[in-house]
């Protein structure tokens, strides 16, 4: 339930939406839009323990640090894997906002993201660390539903809506209904996945070392999951592993397109098994208005043909993609009885066994 004092108390503040992202931080203030758009990456002293930089400067950092220095990554998988640095990463950047805006008392609601599959212990670590880093009060969102949201769907009619979020982690994929979810799934097959995948091309294929950087660069040039209309070679640098001195090579889009295949199959088949769990009235709705697509995966070259081909539904990348979960958290903010709905739609399901 939410409190009637801080829905007044909200005309005062300046409101956050957060996006909790695998790979990014995204904040969004009400009145002024996305001001925080950030690596989530911290870098912390292993000595004594201390933060050193948080966002783009602690991502600079990675691979190239100090054996005292170590740049983490607090959040896999969609989920907070250590909440010590979370908590941190929260309060750098709603200090942030502070700072920017000159907000003072009262302290802002704030709404943040979470996987549709996030345990009740992983959603009472978010929950507490958004607190903890300065909130008044804290609401949890379903990233499937608030990227509906963000991206324009229906998610109030009774007609189906379907959408497939591609994150640094996760692939959220769900159909919505009447302001709930109705069929969901979470797979760990994502944009870091997609890394990892090209990490291990290289090293299985042509005997070299390359980093996750590298990897998620050559992804973003040169990826993609469906046939393009023209293919191209890329430079792959990395270190040889048998002599331990520099090599690059040539690749072309076909090979890593095929590294890539493992996961992209993975995203379809999480597309397809969603679908044949739809009740068939939804799957009428879902037929006209389509599927859309959005998160940083979804820019992947092709990915949206690929899973219409095996789906045979309309397909289509929504606006701006990886800001769209975000957006919704900040209309959520907006509509008092929006965030009612989609609060109690947290609070009632629990995640697939």
């Amino acid at each position: 339930m939410i409190n009637p004092l801080s829905s007044f108390l909200g005309m005062f503040s300046h409101d956050i939406g957060i996006d909790l992202g695998t790979a990014n931080t995204l904040v969004s203030v009400r009145g002024r839009g996305i001001v925080i758009d950030e690596p989530s990456v911290v870098a912390i002293d292993k000595v004594t323990k201390r933060i050193l930089a948080i966002g783009a400067e602690a991502k600079r950092m990675v691979g190239r640090t100090p054996s005292t220095i170590v740049a983490v990554r607090p959040l896999r998988d969609g989920v907070i894997s250590d909440f010590a640095v979370t908590e941190k990463m929260l309060q750098h950047f709603i200090r942030s906002v502070h700072e920017q805006f000159g907000l003072g008392i009262p302290k802002p609601r704030v709404v943040v993201g979470i996987p549709s599959g996030a345990t009740e212990v992983e959603k009472r670590a978010v929950h507490d660390a958004a607190l903890a880093a300065g909130a008044r009060s804290a609401f949890l969102i379903e990233e499937p539903m608030a990227a509906a949201i963000g991206a324009g769907l229906p998610v109030m009619n009774a007609s189906g809506s379907m959408i497939v979020d591609i994150g640094g982690g996760t692939t959220e994929v769900a159909v919505l209904a009447l302001g709930g979810i109705v069929r969901s799934m979470s797979v760990r097959a994502a944009g870091d996945a997609m890394d990892q995948a090209i990490m291990g091309y290289a090293r299985q294929v042509h005997n070299m070392l390359i980093g996750e950087r590298t990897a998620e660069t050559v992804k973003i040039e040169a990826g993609s999951a469906y046939p393009l209309d023209e293919d191209w070679l890329i430079d792959l640098r990395g270190r040889d592993l048998a002599t331990g001195l520099p090599k690059a090579v040539e690749v072309s889009t076909v090979e890593l397109r095929d590294a890539l295949s493992p996961v992209t199959n993975d995203i379809v088949r999480a597309v397809r098994a969603n679908i044949e769990t739809t009740p068939p009235e939804l799957v009428a709705d879902l037929m006209l208005h389509g599927i859309a697509m959005t998160g940083g995966g979804a820019l992947l070259r092709g990915l949206d043909r690929r899973v219409a081909t095996e789906t045979r539904f309309p397909v289509y990348v929504t606006p701006d993609p990886l800001r769209t979960v975000v957006r919704g958290c900040a209309e959520a903010l907006e509509e008092a009885e929006t965030l009612q709905k989609v609060q109690s739609a947290v609070a009632s399901r629990r995640p697939p066994r």
